[in-house]
Formats: structure tokens, sequence, C-alpha cells
């Protein structure tokens, strides 16, 4: 009746990948994860859950669960850090549990609770603990190592000369024959405004020794009003050429 009994019990109906083996690469001085990837064929909904012999080594997420059809699940297992012994082999287990869904769920524990003995479908897998070889170290590094970056920014041939920044040669030659001009002007027009003044002096004293009302005086005050406007351009180019010179410098 037992043996019957066993032989009722239904096959796994999930499809495990990896079916047999779960992998932990160390070294296992941090958390390693693997993952397990539980996938439903079938057309109805299946609940499942995920159990260890050794609880206090493992963290799954997620350990319980309901797959659609034709969905599926992946579940991280992770392994807490400890002290590797490569001479010590792993008794850690993992156990896929599942059954087909009810209609109306509304207890999940109520579920594996109620679940009949020959409802219940289970795989088993071992657990493998692997130190990275040489190779695999070497490809780690490498992989670590990030990617050089292109400068997308840089031309093929020279880099122009931005023109708001620098002159070239012909501009920078125009702007100082162009000052000296200008300077020669200024001291030009600085003699000449100084010899108008001393004239204007000359004739001020000429015109306050002759009467207020002839000819000849009024002739020497419009002499000497005109020098006025030449002092204003002499002070105008004197302006224009310390700007230009500040240019320059």
């Amino acid at each position: 009746m037992a043996a019957a009994g066993a032989l009722a019990k239904h096959e796994q109906i999930l499809v495990l990948d990896p079916p047999t083996d779960l992998k932990f690469k160390g070294p296992f001085t941090d958390v390693v994860t693997t993952n397990l990837k539980l996938r439903n064929p079938s057309d109805r909904k299946v609940c499942f859950k995920v159990k260890t012999t050794a609880p206090r080594r493992y963290c799954v997420r997620p350990n319980s669960g309901i797959i659609d059809p034709g969905s599926s699940v992946i579940v991280s297992v992770m392994l807490q850090p400890f002290d590797y012994d490569p001479n010590e082999k792993s008794k850690h287990k993992f156990m896929v549990q599942t059954t087909y869904a009810p209609p109306n769920i509304s207890d999940m524990e109520a579920v594996w609770k109620e679940a009949k003995p020959d409802e219940l479908m289970d795989s088993k897998l071992r657990c493998v603990f692997e130190m990275p070889s040489e190779n695999d170290k070497l490809n780690d590094i490498d992989a670590s190592k990030p990617a050089p970056v292109l400068n997308t920014s840089k031309q093929d041939g020279p880099m122009p000369k931005a023109h708001s920044v620098s002159l070239n040669d012909t501009e920078t030659r125009k702007l100082v024959e162009e000052c000296k001009r200008l300077q020669a002007e200024i001291m030009k027009l600085t003699d000449e405004n100084r010899h108008l003044r001393d004239e204007g002096l000359r004739l001020r004293k000429v015109a306050h020794s002759d009467k207020s009302g002839s000819p000849t005086a009024l002739a020497l005050r419009d002499n000497g009003s005109n020098s006025l406007p030449s002092l204003l351009v002499v002070i105008a180019a004197i302006f224009i050429g310390f700007f230009l010179g500040k240019f320059i410098l």
C-alpha cells in the first residue's frame, strides 16, 4: 500500500534551471548569490516554496509564491560569508516543493497545510562550492578594468584658431600701424593746440589793449573761440589711442 501511494505522487510540474545543482563560486568572504529559475509550462497556477537544510546559511528571495501558467520566477539564493575549507564537501541541499493552486487562494499557509501528500511535487538540488581558477581571476580583473573612453571631441587635423581669442599676424600689424598713425596725429594736434593756445593768449592781450568795439578786437575774439573745437578733438584722439593701446597689449 505504501509503495502504491509513493507511485501515485505527481512528478514535478515546474522546470528548474539549473535542474540539480546550485553552484556558488568563491571567494566566500562576502555574500555569494546564485539564481534558480522556475518555469511553469502548464495551464494552471502553481504554488511553490523553497526549503533548505541550512536555513541560517542562506537567504532566499522569494522563498514562496504563485507562478501563473506559462510564466517564470527567478529565485535568488544568497550564501552568507564563511571560512571555506576545500577539503570539506558541502552537505547543504535545497528542495523546491510545489502544488497546483486551488481556485480561490486567500491564505498560502493554509494551502500547504491542507494539501494532501499525493498532491505535492518536489525537486531536490545540492549545493556546490567552487573557488575561481586562475583564468577566472584574470578574466575578472580584465572585466573590472574600465573601458577606454574615446575622446569624441578630438578632430582630425589641427584645431582651428578661435578668432574671438587671438588675432593673426596681419591683423596685429594693421592695428599697430593704425595706433602709430593715431599717436602721430595726436602729437601733431597737441602741437597745434599748444600753438593755438599761445596765439590765443597773445591775441587776448592785444584785444584787451584795443577798443572793445573795433573790428580788430572782434576778429581776435573769433580766432580765440575757434581753438576750443580743436582742443576737444585732441582730447578725443587721446582717449582713442589709449583704448587701442590697451587692446593691443
